[in-house]
C-alpha cells in the first residue's frame, strides 16, 4: 500500500467538490479517505439510546477522498513529495512541500 501524503492533524484545503475552498484540520485518515473538521457535514438520524437519550438529528463530518484535498504549508496549498534525510540513526523518509522544498513536520 502506498504511503499517505495527508496525516492526522494536518491543515488541508478542499480543492474540488461541494465544499471547494474550505479548509480545516484532518480528524482521521483511513483507506485513502480523510475526515476534515467542519467540511462535508452530513445529518444523521439517531435513535434514542443510553449514550444519547434524546436521539434526534446529529451533524457530523463524512469522508472525502484524499485526492480532493491539498496540504496547507505556511498558509498556502502545496503538493506533497517524499525524500530521504540522513540522521544519526540512519536514513529517514520525510514529507516535503513541493512548492518550497522544505521538510514538513
Amino acid at each position: 500500500m502506498a504511503t499517505m501524503k495527508i496525516k492526522k492533524n494536518d491543515n488541508v484545503k478542499v480543492i474540488t467538490g461541494k465544499d471547494k475552498g474550505k479548509s480545516g484540520k484532518v480528524i482521521s485518515v483511513a483507506d485513502g479517505k480523510v475526515f476534515v473538521e467542519g467540511v462535508n457535514t452530513i445529518s444523521k438520524h439517531s435513535k434514542a439510546s443510553q449514550k444519547n437519550p434524546k436521539g434526534g438529528i446529529i451533524h457530523q463530518e463524512a469522508a472525502i477522498d484524499a485526492s480532493n484535498v491539498m496540504l496547507m504549508h505556511k498558509g498556502k496549498p502545496t503538493r506533497v513529495g517524499f525524500t530521504t534525510v540522513e540522521t544519526k540513526k540512519g536514513v529517514k523518509k520525510v514529507r516535503i512541500a513541493k512548492s518550497t522544498g522544505e521538510v514538513i513536520d
